[in-house]
């Protein structure tokens, strides 16, 4: 029986891929999004035409009652949930001393809150059906901090604990906690950043070029499967950091 993945931000970037090559792997995709209508549909179009058994399921991840809700459409229509992507994030890129508190909360409630909440109503279909695997996307800034994200950077890096902490905890009920920490990941994200300042970063990557989310999915689908493996982050960014 084909398993489930649940995947948070799917309609663009890392999330988008990530669906792909879970739906080529065969999995159901209960695909998460918030606003872009647009971007999902053509997500939806993508998935039809490889055959997936995928639904849109719109929501803020940062509302804990909208996170239980979603969960439950998705046991509903795709019979529960075996993977779960926490993917979705923001980023707001200013000193801490210019930042003000709604958007130091915005970051927050969605790059951490949304985790938990994500996690908390997946668990009891996990447990269920005798295990899953829990993949959190962190960042190369959640382990070595970044000047000018400190809040991205600090929900990041409490990602990190959280995937240990859980691996822990949920690992006598079968279920597998594991993260990524993409490097410079060509996204949207990234939209905004001086061109020039994008290609010091590639020079500075020792594979020569910068991350695409291609990269990031298919270390996902490899976490997804590795019966062995948890409570560890994969640090995806080329030789930008080497420790």
């Amino acid at each position: 029986m084909a398993k489930t993945v649940w995947i948070s931000g799917a309609s663009r970037g890392i999330g988008k891929s990530a669906a792909l090559h879970f739906a080529h792997a065969g999995y159901k995709i209960a695909a998460g999004y918030h606003e872009n209508d647009t971007a999902m549909q053509s997500l939806m179009h993508q998935l039809a035409e490889l055959g997936a058994m995928a639904v849109p399921v719109k929501g803020d991840i940062a509302d804990t009652a909208a996170a239980e809700s979603m969960a439950k459409y998705i046991c509903s229509t795709l019979g529960g949930i075996d993977v779960l992507i926490a993917n979705a994030g923001v980023a707001h890129y200013s000193m801490l001393e210019d930042m003000a508190y709604n958007e130091w909360r915005r970051v927050i409630d969605t790059d951490l809150t949304g985790v938990y909440n994500m996690i908390h109503a997946s668990i009891p279909s996990m447990r269920i059906r005798g295990g899953g695997s829990i993949i959190n996307v962190s960042s190369v800034w959640g382990i070595y901090g970044g000047s000018c994200e400190a809040a991205y950077s600090a929900t990041k890096g409490a990602i990190l604990a959280l995937t240990k902490a859980l691996a822990q905890e949920l690992g006598p009920s079968g279920i597998r906690v594991n993260a990524v920490a993409p490097g410079v990941i060509r996204t949207d994200m990234c939209a905004s950043v001086d061109p020039a300042v994008m290609e010091d970063l590639r020079q500075q990557t020792p594979i020569g070029r910068l991350g695409t989310p291609e990269d990031i999915a298919q270390a996902m689908l490899y976490l997804a499967d590795a019966p062995f493996l948890t409570g560890q982050t994969l640090p995806l960014n080329g030789g930008f950091v080497i420790t």
